[in-house]
This record gives C-alpha cells, sequence and structure tokens, in this order.
C-alpha cells in the first residue's frame, strides 16, 4: 500500500499495512499504467527505515555517498567495498522498495568480466535487486554483459557524475541538438542492451520529453523535467542537511540542518550547565543496597 495523502492537511501519511516488494516488471506495469516511480537515495538502515515506512518505490545507494556520507570532493574515490558497507545497511532496513546500487568509478569499465564481478557483489553480499552504472557507448556492452547474466541493470545517461570532468564539470548536458542526439542514441542503446530503466540527470526538460517517444523502458528522472515516469532526490539534498546550496533541479522538502544544529547545541548547553541528566533521566538503587555498598567499600 502506497503512502497516502491527507486530503484536510495535504500532508503524506505512512502506509497502514505491510506493502509487498516492489519487482523489476512492476516497474515496466507502472509505467504502462502511468503510475509515477518514487526513488530516493539511501544510505544506512535508520533512512532505510524511513523510507520504507514513507512508502517509496526504489531506493538508490548512490555513490553520491562519497560526498554525501563519507566527505569526499566527488564520486570517484569511494570503493567497491566501502559502498558495500552502506548497502548492506540499507538492506537490513528495507522490506518492498526496490534496492539498486551504484557500481563506483573503475569497478566495471575496463572490462565484461570486472564489471559482472562487481555487479554479482553488490547483488550476493548486499543483497541488491539491481546495480546502476554510467554512460553509453563501450559501457553500453558492460550493461548486457550484466543484464546476460540475470542481473537487472539500471543504465545512466546526461550528467554522469563518475566523468563529469570530461563533460566540463557539474552542470546541464543536452544542450546542443547534437549532444541531445548522442544522449538519446546511448539511452536507446543501453534499452537494447538490457537495461530495465535508465536515469536521466540534469536534461532540458523539452529534450526529455523527445526522448521518452523513443523509449519503452521506464525512465527515471533528476533534473530532467516532468515527462519521466518517476523521479529521484537525493536524501540530503531534499531533506536540507547541508549547509551549502544544492543543484537547481533539488526542491527542499525540510530544512533539517538548522533543526539538528539547534538540538545539539541545546544538549551541549545542558551537559556544561550540568543540568542534563536530571533525575528523570537516571536509573535509582535500592537505598538499603546503597548502604550495603559504602559499607563493603569502606571495609
Amino acid at each position: 500500500m502506497s503512502a497516502l495523502i491527507s486530503g484536510a492537511t495535504g500532508k503524506v501519511n505512512a502506509p497502514t499495512e505491510e506493502r509487498l516488494p516492489v519487482t523489476v516488471p512492476q516497474l515496466a506495469e507502472r509505467k504502462h499504467l502511468g503510475q509515477p516511480l518514487v526513488m530516493v537515495t539511501c544510505y544506512d538502515y535508520p533512512s532505510a527505515r524511513i523510507v520504507e515506512e514513507a512508502g517509496v518505490d526504489l531506493v538508490l545507494v548512490g555513490d553520491t555517498a562519497a560526498m554525501t556520507v563519507l566527505g569526499y570532493d566527488s564520486t570517484v574515490p569511494v570503493t567497491v567495498d566501502e559502498l558495500l558497507v552502506l548497502v548492506k545497511a540499507v538492506r537490513r532496513g528495507l522490506s518492498s522498495p526496490l534496492l539498486v546500487g551504484d557500481l563506483p568509478f573503475g569497478s566495471y569499465e575496463i572490462s565484461n568480466e570486472q564489471a559482472i564481478a562487481t555487479a554479482q557483489r553488490f547483488v550476493k553480499e548486499a543483497g541488491c535487486d539491481a546495480v546502476k552504472l554510467e554512460g553509453g557507448g563501450v559501457m553500453v556492452d558492460r550493461a548486457h554483459a550484466i543484464a546476460a547474466t540475470g542481473i537487472p541493470v539500471v543504465g545512466h545517461v546526461g550528467l554522469t557524475p563518475q566523468t563529469a570532468t570530461a563533460l566540463g564539470g557539474f552542470k546541464a548536458q543536452a544542450r546542443t541538438a547534437e549532444r541531445a542526439q548522442q544522449i538519446i542514441e546511448h539511452a536507446c542503446s543501453l534499452e537494447d542492451a538490457g537495461c530495465c530503466l535508465i536515469v536521466f540527470e540534469a536534461i532540458p526538460a523539452a529534450v526529455t520529453e523527445v526522448a521518452m517517444e523513443q523509449l519503452s523502458v521506464p525512465v527515471i528522472g533528476i533534473g530532467a523535467g516532468a515527462a519521466t515516469d518517476g523521479q529521484v532526490l537525493v536524501w540530503h539534498d531534499l531533506l536540507g542537511l547541508y549547509e551549502w546550496g544544492s543543484p537547481r533541479f533539488v526542491k527542499r522538502y525540510a530544512e533539517l540542518r538548522p533543526q539538528i544544529l539547534d538540538a545539539l547545541c541545546h544538549y551541549a548547553g545542558e551537559v556544561r550547565s550540568r543540568s542534563f541528566p536530571s533525575i528523570e533521566y537516571t536509573y535509582s538503587i535500592d537505598p538499603s543496597e546503597l548502604e550495603e555498598l559504602r559499607a563493603r567499600l569502606a571495609a
């Protein structure tokens, strides 16, 4: 059962019953029925539990964790082992959303064999339902190789953070007819290679509309307009957990950083003034036991 929207308040209420797991075939069915897909990134167990309760359809443990969780300057340095730790934590917190794991930079580009081996680790060790890789060109071969082993693959075109330097930085793509055609061709090639889902990132909405006419697999957008079959946002962006600004395509649905900071400052102040912990936050002992303890120590 999906999350429900209260007509009186306009707020989203948590599901009232356990949902069945979302499957890859259901993604295509949802596209056919015109039912939008909700996807978020998620990197740890408590976040996964909240995502589960909210009724999200897909969860991506993205290599964005390199920046949002691990403090790297880009997504490039994160390793397979680092991401697997995060994916395992999220897996333990989910039961219904379809779980997608990002294959990090350097873990699939060298050969089909390398790509398959990495994808198998994400499925076997971390319990992923699907894996995601970035780009077209030779990456189409990698996607085909992985899909041929029976592992669902998610493609990613447009702005591809792992190779953002080659694209001129973190900026919108497909802003010329030539580049837009190339990206659409990459997306079509990824579909032909067996991808079950494709992510469009930082692509003009009008280009996305044209691309959607060429594709039959579901498309998830992030900064790609409303014509896609669903949307994905990064957990830390949509919740406002960082002090710096967000990309143009991010809508902040909360500003939690000031609230968290205020709570921590309040806590620190009470500790330093010795007003925390007060009596209601402490454990007690029977006075006779305390008296006996003192006697034992004095003996």
